[in-house]
């Protein structure tokens, strides 16, 4: 048998005990405390750990403008970080405090220029502030009747500034950039006369931050293998689907075919939504559904099926039904543009609609909103092979299945769609890759249009109709002269659409006078 224990070792036991239960009790008390401080600091701060919000504007326009459609949470970047990119990466964005290195566009309120500019929306998320893209950030864009005129931001017209390639390849880039870090961000967010309190530098340190890395990294992985085998995009285009097709469908589609991998095309312009429906809409007329289309362009802007804001999103397409474009500030000859206006209705009306003498552009034609084959309009087919059987099917079986919403008139065309005419002054470059910078070009034979020219200006050509596209030399232009769009690179080709290039000289001049009234 083993001998008692002693007083001595029963009274040590007992202390190792109660000093045990001290410490336990203790690191309890502090436990409680540090949560009702965290629950004050949170109420006094404002912060949020559940559900969102966001603003909301009693002006349609303004909601068009700065309305979120729910790209925010999935897509979106923190506000003081989106301030403080400027600071972090001052040679991204030529020394500028803004965004108009990439060619977004700001507003003003009360004569002082927004914080954000048109098209970012803001919506609160988990307690933090987060902004990203909607609608306005693709189709509002500027003009100027001359060169030291202020710029006109028309709402509904292509984002004929936005560089939206060259702000993607930005973020990616500072994905794993050192500056990217912690301090440097802080220091930032300060220059940028923001501040962090300590819970929200600790939140940022642990939670914001990495996730925003981690975010940048993934889409980098999955985006920068397509983005380095196409052309640039350059101010005003897009690829409509192949983003899509690689950063957010689960699982992605991340073998694309040589014929489908680039698609750049123009942004459209989108007045008078009203009479479009039923017309085969997008370039390649792949849907005749006006609540489709909307969707899946806010899919393309950031939303998700599980983020969407549908209230938003209808609210736009109600405002931009009969929302028209403001008339042309171009003065044609009224003799001129009659003769045009009887050229016109022969070779033009029966596609693409006609101007009213009231006006007002008339939605009528007995090809107007039709698809052309590709075989007879000739224009280049890389933004129409890029659309593919594939990708329709996984749009129909995938995309907002068991709702609603689901996908089910999308199909896979042969051509491109016969679009309707209204604000043609405003939508240049023309044909759907914009690869032809005028009117006047684009009645000239395909040898003889531009094989050069400068995108990006906002000036308009008076008399050639279009924007002022002077030739530049692909790769010895200086990129602070423009962006030199190469016709000769895949997916840029000028060719086809040969409609009225035979007529005369007059004839032609004729036909611009009247077509630069629409």
């Amino acid at each position: 048998m083993s001998a008692p224990p002693t007083i001595t070792a029963v009274e040590a036991e007992l202390a190792r005990r109660r000093g045990r239960w001290r410490v336990v009790f203790w690191a309890l008390v502090l436990l409680v405390v540090a949560s009702v401080i965290l629950t004050l600091v949170l109420a006094a701060t404002g912060l949020r750990l559940a559900g969102q919000s966001t603003a909301q504007y009693g002006d349609d326009a303004d909601h068009f403008r700065y309305g979120s459609i729910g790209a925010e949470e999935a897509s979106g970047l923190p506000l003081k970080l989106w301030h403080a990119l400027p600071h972090l990466f001052p040679e991204a964005f030529g020394g500028r405090a803004d965004y108009a290195a990439f060619g977004f566009l700001y507003g003003t309120e009360d004569g002082e220029p927004r914080d954000l500019p048109i098209g970012i929306s803001e919506r609160r998320v988990l307690g933090v502030d987060l902004v990203w893209f909607n609608c306005a950030v693709c189709h509002t864009g500027t003009y100027r009747t001359e060169r030291d005129a202020e710029p006109v931001i028309v709402a509904g017209m292509p984002s004929n500034n936005l560089d939206l390639h060259g702000f993607v390849d930005f973020l990616l880039g500072a994905a794993d950039d050192a500056r990217l870090g912690n301090e440097s961000v802080f220091a930032a967010i300060e220059e940028s006369g923001q501040s962090l309190g300590m819970l929200e530098r600790l939140m940022w340190q642990h939670i914001v931050l990495p996730r925003v890395r981690e975010g940048l990294l993934f889409q980098r992985l999955r985006l920068e293998p397509l983005l380095a085998g196409q052309p640039a995009w350059g101010p005003g285009r897009v690829d409509t689907f192949n983003p899509y097709k690689v950063a957010r469908l689960e699982p992605p589609i991340l073998q694309l075919s040589e014929a489908e991998a680039i698609g750049a095309a123009d942004f459209p312009s989108i007045f008078l939504q009203g009479p479009r429906e039923g017309m085969q809409l997008h370039w390649d007329g792949n849907n005749p559904s006006l609540d489709e289309r909307n969707l899946s362009a806010a899919l393309g802007a950031g939303v998700t099926p599980d983020t969407v804001d549908h209230a938003a999103i209808e609210r736009v397409a109600d405002w931009l039904s009969d929302l028209e474009p403001p008339p042309s500030p171009i003065a044609t000859d009224d003799a001129e543009a009659a003769a045009g206006r009887e050229i016109y209705g022969q070779h033009c009306a029966a596609c693409h609609g006609y101007l009213g003498e009231d006006g007002r552009y008339q939605f009528t034609g007995e090809r107007l909103g039709q698809v052309e084959l590709i075989s007879e309009i000739g224009t280049d087919p890389r933004r129409l092979d890029s659309y593919t059987a594939a990708f329709r099917e996984r749009q129909l079986s995938d995309l907002f299945a068991g709702t609603d919403y689901r996908f089910r008139h999308f199909v896979k065309t042969d051509g491109y769609a016969n679009h309707p005419l209204d604000g043609l002054w405003l939508r240049a470059p023309y044909l759907h890759n914009g690869s032809v910078p005028t009117l006047a070009d684009l009645l000239a034979p395909p040898q003889e249009r531009p094989r050069a020219f400068l995108r990006g200006s906002d000036v308009l050509d008076l008399e050639r109709g279009g924007f002022t596209a002077a030739a530049c030399v692909p790769g010895e232009t200086d990129p602070s002269d423009g962006f030199c769009f190469d016709t000769t690179l895949p997916g840029n080709g000028n060719q086809g659409h040969i409609y009225g290039t035979s007529l005369s000289d007059a004839d032609k001049a004729a036909l611009i006078a009247y077509l630069l009234r629409f």
